[in-house]
């Protein structure tokens, strides 16, 4: 077999599979161990990571949840509006200098999360459960608390994250902000799982707080809180699985509805009577909830998911294109749920619509590679998945599946590059073990024990 070279490995250097992956590791992230004040309390505590670390993964990580969840809304006045009212509210936090971004995201399900260096996220589904400013600014001061407080931080100091991050994988498998994970775990779709894992419920309360500070002082009337928190007890009692990621990440009691109505009638009584925005909020949001409709059977087809209903799951996705045919969201779940079904030329032809309505957005290409793979197109595929590394770099899962179609045109030269870039960022599972099997079979590296 004639030589070639995979960034530096040729076919005629030997290497073990420990030396090869002793080459191939990540360099570390940069973690610091010290004391810290924390910018809320003032007070001196044991962080294993500094400010710069938390910017740092913020930028790697949360595009990477973004497109997971669809995508930056399209409706660019709705998100200029969310920025708008997340900016304001900055000059009142305990860290104005950090960073932050406040988007709208095309997900269906309710929820909203915070990344540690201020990458701030509502979905569809929480946009259209509120019916005011206030409220909303509420939804954003609460994560706006987890991100001055340090809670993912803090976290990560007490060993929560640690492992992952340490892992060598910089975005992570199989995130819960997909009601079907298992799918979107062996599809190798990215999320951040283990940075938006679940805070405890004192850092709950201290959100709580902090958001209903950094929202009065804002200018916003104290029943905003009430009713943020009203709409979430409401939920929480209704069980809904659109909600399930909502509670599993921000755990909700009867107790924190009681604490902010309480707060309101005595700490922050000064700021009862001022202003909720209601009608700005409804206005800003009309043409969101024009969508209220198809984004409800996307929720339930999302829900049909998780159990594997698959057919009735399909059903409800029609109902909901056949409303909004040029949803994206909608598009991308449907061609997951082809996918799921093996119908991979309907999978193909649903994550093609999605690439023409949303092109920017990286997604799509991804969904279209792996159906191209299915159906043999390998040389599309490749095509499919550069555009989304062009787009969206940094999931090595990308690499893997275009190493594959590589080989599947017999390129080995090619398959051979990728799959050594991936097991740089990889070394465990399935995918894993087959591109050290094939380069162990091509002669770029020696078997273990050889």
């Amino acid at each position: 077999m004639a030589a070639f070279t995979t960034h530096g490995l040729s076919m005629q250097q030997f290497y073990s599979r420990r030396k090869f992956l002793k080459l191939s590791a990540l360099a570390s992230a940069g973690f610091l161990i010290g004391c810290a004040v924390n910018p809320v309390t003032g007070e001196k505590q044991m962080m294993l990571v500094s400010e710069e670390w938390e910017i740092q993964v913020d930028r790697q990580n949360s595009p990477h949840q973004f497109s997971t969840d669809y995508g930056i809304l399209q409706d660019q006045e709705l998100n200029r509006y969310i920025q708008q009212v997340g900016a304001s509210m900055v000059p009142h936090t305990h860290r104005p200098q950090m960073p932050y971004s406040f988007q709208g995201v095309n997900a269906t399900y309710i929820n909203a999360y915070a990344f540690p260096g201020g990458s701030i996220a509502a979905t569809r589904g929480i946009l259209l459960s509120l019916e005011s400013e206030a409220a909303f600014s509420a939804l954003l001061g609460h994560e706006l608390g987890h991100v001055n407080a340090r809670h993912t931080a803090q976290r990560m100091s007490k060993g929560v994250v640690t492992q992952a991050i340490l892992g060598g994988i910089s975005a992570y498998v199989g995130t819960k902000g997909e009601f079907y994970g298992q799918l979107a775990s062996q599809l190798g779709m990215l999320g951040a799982g283990a940075l938006l894992a679940s805070y405890s419920r004192d850092n709950e309360r201290e959100a709580d707080y902090l958001g209903m500070t950094y929202m009065i002082k804002s200018g916003y009337g104290t029943e905003g809180i009430v009713q943020l928190m009203t709409v979430l007890n409401d939920l929480h009692k209704g069980n809904s699985n659109a909600v399930s990621l909502l509670f599993a990440t921000h755990p909700m009691s009867q107790e924190r509805h009681d604490t902010a109505v309480s707060r309101g009638n005595s700490e922050f009584s000064y700021a009862k009577g001022r202003p909720l925005n209601r009608e700005r909020y409804m206005d800003n949001t009309a043409g969101l909830r024009k969508l209220k409709i198809p984004i409800q059977h996307f929720q339930e087809a999302e829900a049909l998911m998780a159990k594997e209903l698959y057919d009735k799951a399909e059903t409800s996705f029609q109902q909901g294109l056949k409303i909004a045919p040029s949803d994206y969201a909608g598009l991308v779940m449907m061609a997951k749920c082809q996918y799921a079904q093996e119908k991979y030329d309907l999978a193909l032809d649903f994550s093609e619509e999605a690439k023409r309505v949303y092109p920017e957005e990286a997604q799509a290409n991804y969904l279209s590679g792996l159906s191209k793979i299915k159906l043999k197109k390998f040389d599309q595929a490749v095509d499919d998945f550069t555009n989304y590394e062009n787009k969206l770099p940094g999931n090595p899962n990308t690499i893997f599946y275009r190493g594959y179609a590589f080989e599947g045109m017999d390129n080995k030269q090619k398959s051979g590059e990728d799959y050594s870039l991936y097991l740089q960022q990889v070394k465990e599972g399935d995918r894993a073990r087959y591109a050290y099997q094939r380069l162990v079979e091509w002669g770029v590296i020696k078997r273990s024990g050889q």
